[in-house]
């Protein structure tokens, strides 16, 4: 039995549906062992050890001029054991500070930990720091947990909707998924603009799933795609709003592609294949309407990218001046290419993919520079995808057009 024969069989639905099961117990059991460590490490006593004075530790370089935060460090040593304290600055504060500056802490502990403030704290500031370092300690527990849950929902649904996808594609949508969740534990997210870097990555994850889904429906020319493009979008929003960043792609997003999923929706829903109802009837577009497209794209990108770049966003996720003013132009080119690669869907043309192709190469360039290397999963996911997809939809359209001819 060859693979194409067996991936749907009733041997491989029972092993998928195993390593579903499986995957799913292993996810409850490192949650549960996590939140039992954690509760464990936070429901540990809090005393006050000492007021101490820390000394500015010097900094190994220069930090960049263009931060707009200044995290600067102090120390206080008390024989053997050292006690960090990490205060932040406003460029005009750091500017400001003396090199030999000095702060007073406060140092507490619960026999396991130590905990350093600028200030006294408070019972819910010392439960909520414990809370918070134990937490982070179980990241890994918690990291592993989510990339077993992707790929047991990955299971799940190629488990209960195998028989409307290739073998092909299964395999393909499998290996995305387990390759996401690697990546995902390669490389974790660290916490910015005060979100753990755990939701962020639970948001990438959720934003892979589903963008492959969607890119797979779109290649089986199936509308039902652009309801799971709907849940695409609001997750994408929600990485912006908390990243802070992309403001571009955000609007886009927001006022053209909810609408255009709805839109295209309807229009797909109105024109089935004459043989086969799951399919939409697709076409392809002349040469002189892409130039005045790729013209339009260009002018996008230059006024759009100039008005991102003039604008000043406190945000943690990228502090460096030179590289926000690059990923502007960037963001401005690939939303004005997405909505070309919008109105193409909606429109049931081929050249959806030749966008969807830039498009896919603009967001790599981001995602490297945003350190975002878990996405450059996904985005493997739109290369391979968007070739299959160009080769189903171009035979497709010549089977279509020979038809015509032969009648």
């Amino acid at each position: 039995m060859n693979i194409a024969c067996f991936m749907n069989s009733k041997p491989a639905k029972r092993i998928k549906a195993a390593f579903a099961v499986l995957l799913a117990a292993v996810t409850a059991a490192l949650l549960i062992l996590a939140a039992v460590r954690i509760e464990k490490g936070a429901g540990r006593a809090m005393v006050f050890y000492q007021e101490a004075v820390f000394v500015r530790v010097p900094a190994e370089e220069e930090p960049d001029e263009d931060l707009k935060k200044y995290p600067v460090e102090y120390m206080f040593l008390n024989g053997d054991i050292g006690y960090t304290l990490e205060i932040t600055y406003s460029p005009e504060e750091y500017e400001a500070l003396p090199e030999n500056a000095s702060v007073t802490g406060h140092i507490y502990g619960d026999g396991r930990r130590s905990f350093t403030f600028d200030h006294p704290a408070t019972d819910a500031e010392l439960h909520k720091a414990q809370r918070a370092l134990y937490a982070s300690e179980e990241a890994n527990l918690f990291g592993i947990a989510m990339a077993c849950l992707l790929t047991a929902v990955g299971l799940a649904v190629v488990l209960f909707f195998g028989r409307h996808f290739t073998d092909y594609e299964q395999i393909w949508f499998l290996s995305i998924l387990v390759l996401a969740a690697i990546f995902s534990l390669l490389f974790p997210e660290e916490e910015a603009n005060g979100v753990n870097g755990l939701v962020i990555m639970a948001l990438y994850l959720l934003d892979t799933f589903l963008n492959i889904l969607c890119e797979l429906l779109i290649s089986k020319q199936s509308k039902w795609n652009f309801i799971v493009s709907v849940f695409v979008e609001i997750t994408e929003i929600v990485i912006c709003i908390v990243l802070m960043y992309r403001f571009a792609t955000m609007a886009t997003t927001l006022f053209f592609w909810l609408p255009c999923d709805i839109l295209s929706f309807i229009n797909w829903h109105r024109h089935p294949d004459k043989q086969e109802e799951e399919l939409t009837v697709v076409r392809t577009l002349k040469g002189w309407q892409e130039a005045l497209i790729i013209a339009g794209i260009v002018v996008w990108t230059v006024v759009v990218g100039y008005f991102l770049s003039h604008l000043d966003f406190l945000s943690d996720f990228i502090q460096n001046r030179t590289l926000e003013v690059v990923i502007a132009y960037l963001d401005a080119c690939a939303s004005a290419v997405g909505v070309v690669n919008g109105v193409f869907i909606l429109l049931r043309l081929r050249e959806q993919w030749i966008a969807w192709y830039i498009c896919a190469a603009l967001e790599s360039a981001i995602n490297v520079l945003s350190g975002q290397f878990v996405l450059l999963v996904l985005k493997l996911g739109y290369f391979t995808n968007t070739t299959y997809g160009y080769i189903k939809w171009t035979k497709y359209i010549k089977s279509v057009q020979k038809k015509e001819i032969e009648d």
